[in-house]
């Protein structure tokens, strides 16, 4: 079982307008969600962690991940608003994002959740602003640091600066997790954000002397880079007619992720020996996924038989 941290919530596009206001298209999300999704697609047992709201929204948000074969076990009901991210376009087509989540559910994951998670959990994922906000960036914490030392930790910062602008908050916690993670991905486009003027090759190698087993750095057009102690990896882009890359890296996560379960990878022993032909394997199939992706409108993830 992989338990998935983190927001579950709503993406709100505005499509037209009409005599009275505005049509609005509302779609279930959150990165968090989306790696749940995924490795469910990917034939994974997966768990999410996460507070949803007792509203019409959240029995929405529930009704998605039980369609998708999504333990909600250890899901937190409240009566606590769902999160809102709202998208709109200027005349000149390009998009504006007003964001409305103070005070709502997924940023009030209690401890007592922890009590639900099941049994046999062989990966933890941490990401995106529920590890920054609110009671639930506490509440992850605590089980970081109960489970860091036996259950493999996954991290992606998946930097969302509309939720914290602080981009020191950010670098805290990823200074944070550094010791306590052993499979980081980060995107480039984070990485330049929170340590600008560091390469990928000069983060990885810090990270590896805070005792991360591998790190993957993914760069959009330009594929992705991995390191481990045994060496470095890196893998091109898979070429693919792209509608857009919604849910990329939450499908490149959720696939590397399935790739090492699937090769009885899951825990830091193995993946910090990884030879360099499997861990190039890992990167290619997890770039296959997130190909798929973006050949798709919005994150639609793929099922497993698409990637044979």
């Amino acid at each position: 079982m992989i338990v998935v941290c983190g927001e579950a919530l709503f993406d709100v596009f505005a499509v037209e307008d009409t005599p009275t206001g505005m049509t609005l298209d509302a779609r279930v999300g959150g990165s968090p969600f989306n790696v749940a999704v995924g490795l469910a697609r990917l034939a994974q047992p997966v768990c999410l962690l996460t507070q949803i709201s007792r509203g019409f929204l959240g029995e929405r948000l529930i009704r998605a991940l039980n369609a998708e074969g999504v333990n909600t076990a250890a899901v937190q009901r409240s009566d606590a608003p769902t999160t809102l991210s709202l998208v709109g376009l200027d005349a000149r087509g390009v998009p504006s994002y007003s964001f409305y989540g103070d005070g709502c559910a997924d940023r009030l994951l209690t401890l007592a959740a922890l009590d639900a998670l099941p049994r046999g959990v062989q990966a933890i994922n941490v990401g995106s602003y529920a590890t920054v906000t609110g009671e639930t960036a506490n509440t992850q914490r605590a089980l970081v640091e109960r489970e860091h030392l036996r259950t493999l930790i996954a991290y992606d910062p998946n930097i969302r600066l509309n939720v914290e602008p602080d981009i020191a908050v950010w670098r805290d916690q990823i200074s944070w997790m550094l010791p306590r993670t052993h499979l980081l991905k980060v995107s480039e486009e984070d990485l330049e954000l929170v340590y600008p003027g560091v390469g990928p090759q000069d983060f990885a190698a810090l990270a590896l002397a805070r005792s991360v087993a591998c790190v993957v750095v993914t760069r959009g057009a330009q594929g992705a880079a991995a390191w481990t102690a045994g060496g470095q990896v890196k893998t091109a882009p898979v070429a693919i007619d792209v509608i857009d890359t919604v849910g990329a890296g939450d499908t490149f996560q959720a696939a590397l992720l399935t790739w090492l379960a699937e090769n009885e990878a899951l825990t830091a022993a193995s993946l910090a020996s990884l030879s360099i032909d499997a861990l190039r394997n890992a990167l290619n199939f997890a770039a296959r996924a997130a190909a798929i992706t973006c050949s798709r409108r919005g994150a639609d993830l793929p099922r497993r038989a698409e990637l044979r």
